[in-house]
């Protein structure tokens, strides 16, 4: 019995000192986020974050080794804005608003400024910054006589009807749904346990659309949708809401929006991840 016992305990001795000099190696993770999204653009010019909205996502992400990783990833975000929240005279007065959901999926390269090993007590924590490309859906509407009524299908500058810009004399056409998106982010990663992580990451989304708020370029004058019935079209009240704070200001060719400058969106949000690894042995040698 105690040659037994001995030759257990030599056994197990050689076994946990060679384990013990093995390496944990991280494959790479799959998760979930909640957050809030934000929407910078023709309405809301100066940047304010005075209404964010909900956004989730989930993600997976593939570890080359401890500082790289490239992460694909699908987000639903709601945004919205109106020129009531704006501190500019011209805008209160032009009284645009949107709504808009978004469904996005992107990939992303991620770079650790520190290592970051799941389970090892002295890399459980780095910074990290991404970049990427992306593309995401939109569907601007705005609320008339509190209907949902949305607005690409009506083209309210024009694009139904060919409208000639007389600036750059060429016709306006319809915007589409889907636009291109450039994430630029920078976050925080904890490791909670062997295989769970905490993060934190604000991303911004440069966009290739002015359209994400359905204002973009000037106005093309009522006279332009024609009546129906003997009333105005949803298409000519909805192009110039300007009635509602006093006299109407959307004669042809006064600027609505700023074409030159594209939409964009920001999404903040907290992440739980599940670590992908496995145990790697050391070599015989």
């Amino acid at each position: 019995m105690k040659k037994i016992f001995l030759v257990l305990f030599v056994w197990s001795s050689l076994f946990l000192k060679v384990t013990g000099q093995g390496v944990v190696e991280q494959l790479g993770e799959f998760g979930f986020t909640v957050g809030a999204a934000h929407y910078f653009g023709d309405l809301n010019t100066r940047g304010k974050i005075n209404r964010p909205k909900q956004a989730v996502g989930i993600f997976y992400k593939k570890q080359f080794n401890n500082y790289l990783g490239i992460r694909a990833s699908a987000h639903y975000a709601q945004l919205g804005y109106s020129d009531i929240y704006s501190s500019d005279d011209y805008q209160k007065r032009r009284n645009l608003s949107f709504n808009s959901d978004i469904f996005e999926i992107a990939l992303q390269g991620d770079f650790n400024f520190f290592k970051f090993i799941p389970g090892d007590r002295y890399y459980y924590f780095t910074p990290f910054v991404s970049l990427g490309l992306g593309a995401f859906s939109y569907n601007p509407y705005a609320y008339l006589d509190n209907k949902q009524v949305y607005l690409r299908p009506l083209g309210t500058e024009g694009q139904n009807i060919s409208y000639l810009d007389p600036t750059t004399k060429i016709k306006r056409s319809p915007y589409g749904s889907v636009a291109v998106c450039f994430p630029i982010g920078a976050g925080v990663k904890y490791n909670l346990s062997n295989n769970v992580n905490l993060s934190f990451q604000i991303t911004h989304r440069l966009t290739l659309t002015d359209y994400l708020d359905d204002v973009s370029t000037t106005y093309v004058g009522l006279d332009k949708f024609p009546a129906l019935n003997g009333q105005t079209s949803v298409a000519g009240i909805l192009q110039d809401r300007s009635y509602e704070t006093g006299a109407s200001i959307g004669v042809e060719g006064r600027q609505r929006g700023l074409s030159k400058q594209k939409d964009q969106f920001i999404i903040a949000e907290i992440g739980l991840s599940f670590s992908i690894s496995t145990y790697k042995c050391p070599s015989y040698k």
